[in-house]
């Protein structure tokens, strides 16, 4: 006579997600020994090894009667307890992905700002060398704008009025500069003197004055 049994219905009923791994032995006395584990290989977290595995011993009508009613609490917490380790694992790895991106970003946003500010320094520093040397001018244009550097706007505007003031009076030139460089008017016209130079008319005038006082004082003229 043939015995139905509703072992494989009832482990279908079991609220539990993983493999059930069961292993009978056979132990002293007619007794049985069995294990049962639940596994989930889906679960990241390490500390599912640490569950022990559910031992059960007695006669084979103990089990029969008792079995599912000795391992569905436990079996279930187990599977419960693993469902919740590997959604916090997710969590867990999400969490270090997201903190990976942010500091991913904070390192390209650390190197960006230590690449302007190693430009800026260079360029205040070219400026200060073109000082040095009086060329004011160019160290006012070395100077970065402030577009580029609004952080440093403050800094930009102090020192590009320091080398304004040293070179806006000879912005245009300088009058004392133009004075300088005027021709005067007797550069232009030099004077040779008028000892050494005898104007024609000037002459000819001299000596038809004298002719008239002779030809006055002649007798023979009046005749």
């Amino acid at each position: 006579m043939e015995t139905t049994t509703n072992f494989f219905n009832q482990i279908a009923q079991l609220q539990i997600i993983g493999d059930l791994h069961i292993t009978i032995a056979k132990g002293a006395e007619d007794r049985l020994i069995v294990l049962v584990m639940l596994q989930n290989e889906t679960c990241g977290d390490n500390a599912k090894h640490s569950i022990p595995p559910l031992n059960l011993r007695g006669t084979a009508e103990e089990l029969d009667s008792g079995f599912f009613e000795n391992i569905t609490t436990p079996m279930e917490s187990a599977s419960d307890l693993m469902v919740d380790m590997e959604g916090y694992m997710k969590q867990l790895e999400d969490t270090k992905k997201q903190s990976a991106m942010e500091k991913e970003k904070a390192d390209s946003k650390k190197k960006e700002q230590e690449a302007k500010d190693k430009k800026f320094s260079e360029a205040m520093a070219k400026a200060d060398e073109l000082e040095k040397e009086g060329k004011f001018r160019e160290a006012w244009i070395k100077v970065p704008e402030i577009h580029e550097f609004p952080f440093k706007a403050e800094e930009i505007r102090r020192r590009k009025s320091e080398l304004s003031a040293k070179f806006a009076p000879d912005l245009f030139g300088s009058t004392t500069e133009t004075a300088k460089t005027e021709p005067s008017r007797e550069a232009l016209f030099p004077d040779y003197g008028n000892a050494n130079v005898q104007e024609p008319e000037t002459e000819g005038e001299e000596i038809d004055a004298e002719d008239m006082e002779n030809w006055e004082d002649d007798p023979e003229a009046e005749e």
